[in-house]
């Protein structure tokens, strides 16, 4: 089979197009024919290895898993002999994360529960844009944050991948929802169904005395203290994208915080579940939320899809298409 491989840590220029073996069948697995997979920033981090602590469970010398890519959609080609969940030839799709990656190629053998049955209203292309993202604003806003409908909740980096979901993911939970994005993206992100719509560029969310029950964080450019200014006396700061300084600050001094000030400010690791998986179906297939894919790429060009989204100007998701029926 074809595949994206990467034997070194690097820019995108380590990135090749390569005839590999395709992968052995276990028991639990599928084999899945992989029709679309999308981008995501732990895809950024894995391949250039940074910042290196990832290293002491990617590889600490050269990549552990030389394959990236964990959201996917595609065909069931093969069943391991434990399965009977699915049939072969299910459209499925699922994140890949706890489970080796390996997207960016024509098949990949998965654990039977890191897929669902892909929703019917959608894509193979479009599927594969919903897993890691969507699964994060969940668990970010409804796992973590606990929000409550009626509550005022505030997304910033509303046009990202994350961001976008968590404006819909919010709004179907009941809040009402404050989204924060560039001039460029303000009316994308209003036809997610914000409440309101803050453009960063115009009006800083920290210093205009609005206060919110909680705050989904997907971009990180404002400081804990920060953020604080913007909380409500009991309210909630969830960090899921940023800078790995912001992330080390959440880790280190949002336990300090939360206990002297009475708010909570903490991050998390995303653990994706088909639980989890099929309640984002769900609200996919009853409208309440629907991917927004930026740009798609064919898999020989998966180098130049991370070049675009390391330049941080994506709006939803990067998608790679595998085989021309992705768009069916």
């Amino acid at each position: 089979m074809k595949a994206t491989v990467y034997t070194e840590y690097g820019s995108p220029d380590v990135l090749k197009l390569k005839e590999v073996a395709t992968p052995t069948l276990g028991d639990n697995d599928v084999l899945i024919e992989i029709h679309a997979a999308a981008l995501n920033a732990g895809d950024r981090i894995l391949l250039r290895g940074d910042p290196f602590m990832v290293r002491f469970t990617a590889g600490l010398r050269t990549p552990k898993h030389q394959i990236l890519g964990a959201d996917v959609a595609g065909r069931v080609a093969a069943l391991g002999r434990n399965v009977t969940q699915f049939q072969v030839g299910d459209a499925v799709f699922g994140d890949l994360s706890d489970s080796g990656y390996g997207a960016f190629a024509e098949y990949v053998a998965a654990p039977a529960q890191a897929v669902t049955l892909k929703p019917a209203n959608l894509t193979f292309a479009e599927a594969a844009a919903v897993p890691s993202a969507a699964i994060t604003a969940l668990q970010g806003l409804r796992d973590q944050a606990q929000i409550q409908p009626g509550q005022k909740v505030l997304i910033n980096g509303a046009s990202g991948s994350v961001g976008t979901y968590a404006v819909q993911i919010a709004k179907a939970l009941g809040a009402e929802v404050t989204a924060v994005c560039s001039t460029r993206h303000v009316a994308r992100v209003r036809s997610l169904g914000a409440d309101h719509v803050i453009d960063y560029q115009q009006e800083d969310y920290t210093q205009n005395g609005r206060r919110y029950d909680v705050i989904l964080d997907a971009a990180a450019y404002r400081s804990l203290a920060d953020n604080q200014r913007a909380l409500t006396p009991r309210g909630v700061y969830i960090l899921v994208g940023g800078s790995g300084g912001r992330f080390l600050e959440a880790m280190v001094l949002g336990p300090w915080r939360s206990k002297k000030h009475g708010q909570r400010f903490s991050t998390f690791v995303k653990h994706p579940t088909q639980q989890n998986l099929s309640f984002v179906k769900e609200l996919l297939e009853a409208g309440s939320v629907a991917p927004v894919i930026d740009r798609c790429y064919p898999l020989h060009e998966a180098a130049e899809a991370l070049r675009y989204l390391e330049a941080g100007h994506t709006q939803g998701k990067v998608v790679i298409t595998v085989t021309q029926g992705s768009q069916d």
